[in-house]
């Protein structure tokens, strides 16, 4: 078996480009640096070091601090906006060197695991409309604030970039989200320079297809071609960083109900479980943290997604009934299955019978974390 090593939340394996935006922007606006990193687990010396590799779970620590620390209720929003092409490094200049814009939209989908993504994107075209589809990543951290945050700062990613390569006179056509609509809608209008729409299927930045059909002025074939080289590189190194850990949660990803023991995995891996259980322990995890992980994200997934009942979850997360699946996800995030789902139904679109799920319509190019 060929298995791709993945990263996990908890795996320091990214640049601090969003991390360093985060906390630039909190302190533009006087919050103090320290504050800004509470617990982090980056220093202010640390946050510029080309050294510095961050977790998902760190960034989203820094994104609830923002959410603490922070009364302007578009900073998400401009966070994602100051977030140019040039913070990403190789990722960011092969986005450059694209000359056909088509191309550059797959090649950021296919390679977004290099800007420390928070959230998962897929792109199509459908009746004379380029279309993102945003989804904020499966944690239990990820709660309403959070989620509506994540979304915030994305589309100003999203609308940044696009002006970085297609030019300053770039504007969406409009922008849809999940979540109801805020006191704050028409500031978000002015900064995107479209219209938005609240309460829809799915989260999406939406602009004319016709853009696509420019002229990129910065676009080099031959650069592009040598750049992407360099992050496929990027992307092995990614896997490999990721270890043994990373191999294992792609191998419990394949049937997370019937995964294999600690022995059956170190099998597929070709070592013995005790050298698998000192790599493991060397990358601060172990097997059974990795099953519980892995657990926890496609239990969240299940209750902000489907309509799933509990005994449902359990039976495809392996558990023997509905009870032990309540007492672990309890463990795991503090809270029960239906108090979660009841908290999120306001920012999330819930499917019926005559309605397909958000992305259904719009099937084309995605990137999952």
């Amino acid at each position: 078996m060929t298995l791709t090593g993945k990263p996990g939340f908890s795996d320091r394996v990214y640049p601090p480009t969003k991390l360093a935006a985060i906390v630039e922007t909190l302190v533009a606006e006087g919050v103090p640096v320290r504050e800004a990193l509470s617990d982090v687990g980056v220093t202010p010396d640390e946050l510029h070091s080309p050294e510095t590799l961050v977790s998902l779970r760190q960034l989203l620590i820094a994104c609830r601090n923002a959410l603490r620390l922070s009364r302007d209720p578009s900073l998400a929003l401009r966070i994602g906006l100051s977030i140019h092409v040039s913070a990403y490094g190789m990722y960011g200049y092969a986005i450059l060197c694209g000359a056909d814009f088509r191309k550059t939209m797959s090649f950021c989908v296919r390679y977004h695991v290099l800007a420390a993504p928070l959230v998962a994107l897929s792109f199509t075209e459908r009746d004379g409309d380029a279309i993102w589809t945003i989804e904020p990543i499966f944690h239990r951290l990820v709660d309403e604030p959070l989620y509506r945050f994540i979304v915030e700062m994305q589309m100003g990613v999203h609308l940044s970039l696009h002006r970085d390569v297609m030019g300053v006179s770039f504007a969406p056509r409009e922008t849809s989200v999940t979540y109801s609509q805020s006191d704050e809608a028409k500031q978000t209008e002015a900064l995107t320079g479209c219209r938005g729409r609240f309460a829809q299927a799915a989260n999406q930045f939406i602009f004319d297809a016709k853009w696509l059909d420019e002229t990129a002025m910065l676009g080099n074939r031959t650069t592009y071609a040598v750049v992407l080289s360099l992050c496929d590189e990027l992307l092995a190194d990614l896997a490999l960083r990721a270890g043994a850990a990373g191999k294992i949660r792609a191998s419990l990803l394949e049937d997370i109900a019937r995964r294999p023991t600690l022995a059956g995995a170190a099998k597929q891996l070709g070592t013995t479980a005790r050298t698998l259980r000192r790599q493991l322990a060397l990358q601060g995890t172990s097997f059974r943290a990795l099953v519980d992980e892995l657990r926890a994200q496609v239990a969240v997934k299940y209750l902000r997604e489907t309509v799933m009942t509990n005994e449902d979850i359990a039976a495809a997360l392996g558990f023997s009934d509905a009870a032990n699946f309540r007492h672990a996800f309890r463990r795991w995030t503090g809270s029960s299955p239906s108090a979660f789902k009841s908290r999120m139904r306001p920012y999330l679109w819930r499917p019926t019978a005559a309605s397909p799920p958000p992305g259904a319509a719009h099937a084309g190019r995605r990137s999952t974390l």
